[in-house]
């Protein structure tokens, strides 16, 4: 019977190793690595077979995390989504309502432009972007 594989024997891809890299060459770029020393452990990237000899090439630099979306560039999303599908409801209800009784006064335009106006204003001063 196999016993299971240790995840650090567990073979790496070419691509495992281009993201290696990549994190070297930003290592780098913020001054935590010379060239000498980026062009040895490079080769030994592309000489490991194993994720254990990947983890070992990487492991006295700081992990870096992308950073994700912001709350305040959800929150803006959100909006904008929920703002379009109650103007896109409305305008549908009172084509519906001219089509088959008669034609009203554009109320639709009260639910599509005020809020509008206040997203359009709070993109436009940066709000929600970062």
């Amino acid at each position: 019977m196999n016993e299971p594989l240790h995840p650090n024997d567990i073979r790496i891809s070419d691509a495992e190793r281009r993201a290696g890299e990549e994190r070297l060459r930003k290592a780098v770029d913020a001054g935590l690595l010379d060239l000498g020393e980026y062009d040895t452990r490079v080769q030994a990237i592309w000489q490991a077979r194993t994720r254990g000899e990947l983890t070992v090439v990487e492991a006295d630099l700081p992990q870096h995390k992308e950073p994700g979306p912001s709350g305040g560039r959800i929150a803006m999303t959100v909006l904008t989504i929920v703002w379009l599908s109650l103007s896109g409801l409305s305008l549908v209800v009172w084509l519906l309502l001219g089509v088959t009784l008669e034609w009203l006064y554009p109320w639709w335009v009260w639910v599509l432009v005020p809020p509008g106006v206040v997203l359009g204003t709070l993109r436009a001063f940066g709000i929600g972007r970062a």
